[in-house]
């Protein structure tokens, strides 16, 4: 088994000062690291027998794209408001300092599937906690959330009222 930690860089004061960066780039760049990522997460909720992935932009669209390819499932794109074509659902969202909004294309899932929400990282949880509204708005089922890096120090995961799995923690 990898140490997939090991391929995870870090990088300081991105994208503010203060910030400490968790970037998958690395990880995407190691093949063999990242099949086997793609695979943990698989093994993890393969139980929960979904039938969509939901990924939220930017690299929740790597991880979630991935994954459902590897488990021969549907995925559906989470963005920001005003970058996805045709007729969209909204879901706006409080942010540390103003609002944000996400949506999702309408008629892209089938509404009573099972579906788990994807991200690189769970950090403060707002974005995961939207994007779980925002797929239920749409008519999903979510079931699990899966994340590959988790910031235990931030509890992301009390914000959200899924069980959930993340392949690599982070105390601090």
């Amino acid at each position: 088994m990898l140490d997939l930690k090991s391929h995870i860089r870090t990088i300081p004061d991105y994208p503010k000062e203060g910030i400490l960066f968790y970037d998958i780039g690395t990880l995407l760049a190691h093949g063999p690291a990242w099949r086997e990522t793609i695979e943990r997460l698989a093994a993890a909720v393969a139980p929960v027998k979904p039938e969509f992935v939901v990924g939220v932009e930017s690299r929740g669209f790597l991880v979630g794209a991935s994954l459902a390819a590897h488990m021969g499932i549907g995925f559906a794109m989470v963005r920001k408001k005003g970058k996805l074509p045709g007729k969209t659902i909204a879901k706006s969202y409080a942010l540390e300092y103003g609002e944000d909004t996400v949506e999702m294309q309408e008629g892209v899932v089938a509404p009573g599937s099972r579906a788990i929400l994807c991200d690189d990282l769970l950090a403060t949880g707002g974005t995961a906690a939207a994007a779980i509204a925002l797929a239920r708005q749409a008519g999903l089922d979510i079931v699990h959330a899966a994340f590959v890096i988790e910031l235990d120090f931030l509890n992301g995961r009390t914000r959200l009222d899924v069980p959930l799995t993340s392949l690599l923690h982070y105390a601090e």
